[in-house]
């Protein structure tokens, strides 16, 4: 059976909105993460493991608010208390996680038919997400991240970089086709090449 992208129907790859006088590297850059393992971590009530020498395939569990850590391989995003987001392009790594991860201490749920996930990069990143969502951004740094709304759907939101801006956002894959309008409809404006 192959796995059917959440976008397969709405991304459509090239030039949109105002794109005719700007110079391609002024233009956002919209992508579709697929192919991917998202997991949920969650950290039982009872259980008294140290979180502060806990890693996943070399990359540490965020243990404050709003950051997420990562290394080439994998992205671990605060959720709430004692409940992380990773997601990973290794095929394998749900192993590492339960190698790390003990099942009296933590319960693992398999997420990744169930999240779509969008790519926005560029000058004007934080700008597209600013129109749909309530949150003052303006201190957001790389490897902060957020849980919110975009335009009533809700999300998570990872900022990867901030030269150039780049923010991974997601949401629930039934939401898809309407969280994708939601974000290329805020992108016209500045214009955006979606690959």
């Amino acid at each position: 059976m192959t796995k059917v992208s959440p976008l397969s129907n709405s991304h459509q790859l090239g030039l949109h909105g105002n794109h005719k006088t700007k110079k391609e590297n002024d233009l956002l850059i919209i992508r579709e993460i697929s192919n991917v393992k998202i997991f949920q971590l969650s950290k039982y009530k009872l259980s008294s493991l140290d979180l502060n020498n806990l890693s996943i395939d070399g990359c540490k569990i965020p243990t404050k608010a709003g950051l997420s850590s990562s290394n080439s391989d994998i992205r671990i995003l605060w959720q709430a208390p004692n409940i992380w987001i990773i997601i990973s392009e290794k095929n394998d790594i749900l192993k590492e996680i339960v190698k790390q991860c003990p099942e009296n201490d933590f319960a693992i749920t398999d997420l990744s038919h169930s999240r779509a996930i969008i790519e926005i990069k560029g000058n004007n990143a934080l700008n597209v997400i600013k129109k749909g969502c309530p949150l003052n951004l303006n201190n957001f740094t790389k490897n902060n991240c957020a849980n919110s709304v975009y335009h009533g759907i809700t999300i998570s939101l990872d900022m990867i970089n901030d030269d150039p801006i780049t923010f991974n956002v997601m949401a629930l894959r039934s939401f898809a086709d309407s969280f994708y309008h939601a974000v290329t409809d805020a992108s016209l404006e500045f214009g955006y090449k979606a690959i």
